[in-house]
C-alpha cells in the first residue's frame, strides 16, 4: 500500500531533503505533497487524501502548531496523523504538541532511520 504525505516546512529545501528522505526509508511512497505554511496545507487537505502530515513549528502566516489546532477542530482530518519535525527542544513545546494530538516529535537534523521508526510506529503499530 502506498502511503501519500505532506511536507509542511517554510524552507523549500528541508521539504525537498525530507521528501528524499521518505524515499529511503522502504516506505512504499505514493504522493508527497508540499506547503510553505499550516495555511497552505489545510488548503491542500481538503483537497487531496493525505495518510500523514511532516510539519515544521515555526511557519509563517500559520505555524505548525495553528495547523495542529485547526486539524483537530475538522472533523474530516482530525485523525491524520501528524509529526513534527523541527529544530526547537523544548520539552514544554513538545509535550504540548502531543497533548493536541501530535503522534511524533522528530528533532532536525534526522536521518532516514528517524523517520522510518517513526512511520513504523504510526502505520505498524509499536514493535512489542
Amino acid at each position: 500500500m502506498a502511503y501519500n504525505f505532506l511536507i509542511v516546512d517554510d524552507s523549500a529545501i528541508i521539504r525537498a531533503v525530507v521528501a528524499k528522505t521518505l524515499h529511503m526509508t522502504g516506505f512504499e511512497i505514493g504522493l508527497v505533497l508540499q506547503a510553505a505554511n499550516g495555511k497552505e496545507a489545510l488548503d491542500m487537505l481538503e483537497k487531496n487524501w493525505v495518510d500523514i502530515v511532516l510539519a515544521d513549528i515555526n511557519m509563517p502566516i500559520m505555524t505548525g502548531i495553528e495547523l495542529v489546532e485547526h486539524m483537530a477542530n475538522s472533523a474530516l482530518i482530525k485523525s491524520i496523523p501528524v509529526v513534527i519535525i523541527s529544530t526547537e527542544r523544548s520539552e514544554t513545546r513538545i509535550s504540548e504538541l502531543k497533548s493536541k494530538g501530535v503522534r511524533a516529535y522528530l528533532n532536525k537534523p534526522f536521518t532516514p532511520e528517524n523517520i522510518k521508526k517513526v512511520l513504523e510506529e504510526i502505520f505498524n503499530g509499536p514493535k512489542v
